[in-house]
């Protein structure tokens, strides 16, 4: 019956998030930009959920927690599929270095300071309090590239430096990823062996769950079928690790990587049948992730500042660094860092699962600075990559239409 409300609501919010009048670039450029991204619906979640307006309860969240693991599950598997692995060994060493140089720094600015208060503040023990800085810096290390892409769309940027932005960005889900993993192992048991070891298990249920969703597909001839088999495996792929106390979203990355790594046409059967659940996926468990911010915690709008000021700092020196880096392998646009600002959803998602496996006051705060975080960090892109672009030569318009949120960019 829950479940039911949420679908309810979320469609209901689906229909005034795509309205023309409402969300027009030229009257609420704001709005438009945030329903662009998503994040209106996490604002949407923070509003109904128990600490504002009340309409879901405590109780119903609980009861929705498997639908947040179908999510990140479904998430998980579509990351895992975006590891080519012809692609990757393709990419000079330079790139790696630039995507750990941008992403690294901004985790650093972020981890470190913020341990300490979280130290200080909650009385924690030394390794779950590194867990948790680790986490705030997993999530600050993540960038969104979607401003550059709409940028070369629009014709205000140089597509090879659209492309060089929008790769580099990627690259970082896999220190975000990586961050989690040992969030992770130090902060679920507060035993960092067998926190290793429930690592270990998830990525074990991912490929095991890959490669049965491989053989089941490989000799269906009907797309109907097809799509029944993927989403069922990925439900399963969610669902058997939530069950399990495990990571839904490294066990879907395992599962996806899996098929990846087999390449060939059952990874581009899976990838298309999931492109067509993975927008309103991407809603609805954004919206489940703003639906439990906890609004009335002091603490945690005091770490927001220092959240938010850091990663800037972080990112607009990484990207310096980055542009050092990949000088004759990689086109990048002056003032990189400014274009790095955006957060993206892979942030919310790692919170989200950190709440799932360590639930407890310090996840709770984690989850709630990243969410809000999120918000203020898209509003702080959108004047961001006008530094970009103002230092960016006028380029030929494309054909490509760009979609209503991006108008705030080309302006």
């Amino acid at each position: 019956m829950q479940a039911l409300l949420v679908f309810l609501i979320v469609a209901a919010l689906s229909l005034l998030a795509s309205s023309r009048s409402l969300l027009d670039p030229g009257r609420f450029p704001a709005l438009a930009q945030l329903a662009a991204s998503g994040l209106l619906f996490l604002i949407f979640g923070a509003l109904l959920g128990p600490s504002v307006l009340g309409v879901l309860s405590p109780r119903n969240l609980d009861s929705l927690r498997p639908l947040m693991a179908l999510g990140l599950g479904t998430g998980g598997v579509l990351l895992g599929l975006n590891l080519e692995p012809r692609l990757l060994r393709l990419l000079p060493r330079p790139v790696y270095a630039a995507a750990l140089a941008h992403a690294g720094t901004a985790f650093l600015f972020v981890a470190l300071p913020l341990s300490v208060p979280l130290l200080l503040s909650m009385g924690l023990r030394p390794l779950v309090a590194v867990g948790a800085a680790a986490l705030l810096g997993a999530a600050a290390s993540l960038s969104s590239g979607h401003f550059a892409v709409l940028g070369y769309r629009n014709g205000r940027l140089e597509r090879a430096r659209g492309l060089g932005v929008a790769l580099l960005t990627m690259m970082d889900d896999a220190v975000g990823l990586g961050v989690l993993a040992l969030g992770l192992v130090l902060g679920v048991t507060g035993n960092a062996a067998e926190g290793l070891g429930l690592l270990a298990l998830a990525l074990l249920l991912g490929v095991a769950c890959g490669a049965l969703l491989a053989f089941l597909t490989y000799s269906l001839k009907d797309l109907a079928e097809q799509t029944t088999v993927t989403l069922g495996m990925v439900a399963l792929v969610g669902g058997a690790a939530a069950y399990l106390r495990l990571s839904s979203l490294l066990a879907g990355v395992a599962c996806g990587a899996t098929l990846a790594l087999m390449g060939g046409r059952t990874a581009e059967r899976v990838s298309r049948a999931l492109s067509r659940v993975e927008r309103p996926t991407y809603l609805v468990l954004v919206f489940l992730v703003g639906s439990q911010i906890h609004a009335r915690d002091l603490s945690a709008w005091a770490l927001l500042p220092a959240f938010v000021g850091l990663r800037f700092l972080g990112k607009v020196l990484g990207g310096t660094f980055a542009q050092r880096l990949t000088q004759g392998v990689l086109d990048l646009p002056p003032r990189f860092g400014y274009a790095l600002i955006s957060q993206g959803g892979l942030a919310l998602c790692l919170v989200a699962e950190y709440v799932m496996l360590v639930p407890g006051s310090l996840s709770q705060r984690v989850l709630d600075v990243v969410a809000v975080g999120a918000v203020v960090n898209e509003m702080l892109a959108h004047g961001a990559f006008r530094h970009v672009l103002a230092a960016e030569p006028r380029a030929t318009p494309m054909r490509d239409t760009p979609p209503t949120g991006d108008a705030g960019v080309a302006a």
